[in-house]
């Protein structure tokens, strides 16, 4: 009994001594975005089916709509990123982004069956997100010793996946509970949304800097492309986003593919992110031991065998949830990975800059691939589009990983 007590205690200290590689800041920030995919993830699950179910939207009108939902406000990604840098105040520049999609779920409410409005109320949204995202990664990058950067974004991914998990199941409860309403999802979504800001107030503290404002210029940020390594890793991100489909693409071929009813379509998110939750963490891990580079790249290979399973001859349902399980394993070992890589290549003044300037690449080549995926789509049908996506994602792979490889910073 006593050896047994001693093993028990020593693991627990073990468990708490791996709890405190993470800083509390980085815990405090994956809480904000555990609430805030909650309100996010509410309308994401909904949305691909009410467009093109509900409003009858062709693969290229939602190829369109999917892609200035992915990318058009990119370029906000690298306002945030200057403005962080510039002012010093990530927390606050951050707190602006989440703010401003919190207010574009009220917006959902008057767009109605407007195309145009629903497109102008998802631009708000993706900006928000867009001014957001860089000054986040540069706290919690900041926050990390370097040698732990996979570990801590990997908890911070665990955490926004955990809300990402709940917000299909939030959303299917309250259409059950207000009898098919959308407008009780928005309002719900905009609620959640506002605690998560609150949150961000109280929980998150600021990265102190010393010294004066940075008078970068804008323009400035690109010279940040001159550090090789970081080019390059700026470089292949954009290629690779240019032949990732999308998930709204991902789950709109599942449920034509096996006929997946429209009551249960919001849940089919729920299996990317209960893998993404599971994988999130261990990855992260593995990634600062073997190389985050090595890792993200792998994970293209996931989403390659994902896609080989949803246009492949066999139907069996298996294949369907293996495809969500690969697909999730695919943002397990590259949402977090990458920004773990590349913050090391960059001075860390201008960290906020730089993952702004590599986000920004990246999102605008999704936008751009969302397009001739549902152009594709349209044109030559499902299993044809997949299939030449599938092969120029691992075309692309491939030449990342053999032409003139990152050299990892650490």
């Amino acid at each position: 009994m006593y050896l047994a007590e001693s093993r028990s205690s020593a693991s627990t200290k073990v468990g708490r001594r791996r709890w405190r590689r993470v800083p509390a800041n980085v815990v405090a920030l994956g809480v904000v975005s555990l609430v805030t995919d909650i309100s996010s993830e509410m309308v994401t699950a909904i949305l691909p089916l009410y467009l093109v179910i509900g409003l009858g939207l062709n693969p290229l009108q939602f190829g369109l709509l999917d892609g200035l939902y992915a990318g058009a406000t990119a370029v906000l990604r690298l306002v945030g990123g200057h403005v962080a840098d510039r002012w010093r105040r990530l927390k606050a520049v951050a707190g602006i982004g989440y703010g401003l999609s919190a207010v574009s779920k009220l917006g959902l409410l008057a767009a109605g069956s407007s195309i145009a409005a629903i497109g102008g109320v998802l631009a708000v949204d993706r900006a928000g997100k867009g001014i957001r995202t860089a000054p986040r990664d540069a706290l919690i990058s900041l926050s990390s010793k370097p040698e732990a950067l996979g570990r801590s974004f990997g908890v911070h991914r665990a955490m926004d996946t955990v809300g990402a998990l709940l917000g299909p199941l939030v959303a299917a409860g309250v259409l059950w509970a207000s009898l098919g309403d959308f407008d009780a999802v928005f309002v719900s979504s905009f609620a959640i949304a506002c605690c998560g800001v609150l949150l961000l107030v109280m929980l998150v503290k600021d990265h102190p800097r010393v010294g004066p404002p940075t008078a970068v210029p804008l323009r400035g940020m690109l010279k940040l492309l001159n550090i090789k390594d970081f080019r390059r890793c700026c470089g292949w991100a954009a290629a690779l986003g240019l032949v990732t489909i999308t998930d709204s693409f991902v789950y709109l071929a599942l449920q034509r593919r096996w006929d997946v009813d429209t009551a249960l379509f919001p849940l089919l998110p729920i299996g990317t992110a209960a893998t993404f939750l599971l994988l999130a963490v261990p990855l992260g891990r593995l990634a600062d031991r073997i190389g985050r580079w090595k890792l993200f790249l792998a994970g293209h290979i996931s989403l390659v065998l994902a896609l080989v399973l949803l246009c492949g001859p066999v139907k069996s349902p298996w294949f369907a949830v293996a495809a969500l399980g690969l697909h999730g394993a695919f943002y397990a070992a590259t949402d977090g990975v990458l920004p773990a890589a590349a913050g090391p290549l960059l001075p860390e003044h201008l960290r906020a800059s730089g993952m702004a300037l590599l986000q920004t690449g990246q999102a605008l080549a999704r936008m751009v691939s969302a397009v001739l995926v549902g152009l594709a789509w349209t044109l030559w049908d499902l299993r044809p589009a997949l299939l030449l996506t599938t092969a120029a994602l691992l075309v692309v792979t491939v030449a990342a990983a053999v032409v003139r490889p990152l050299e990892e910073a650490r």
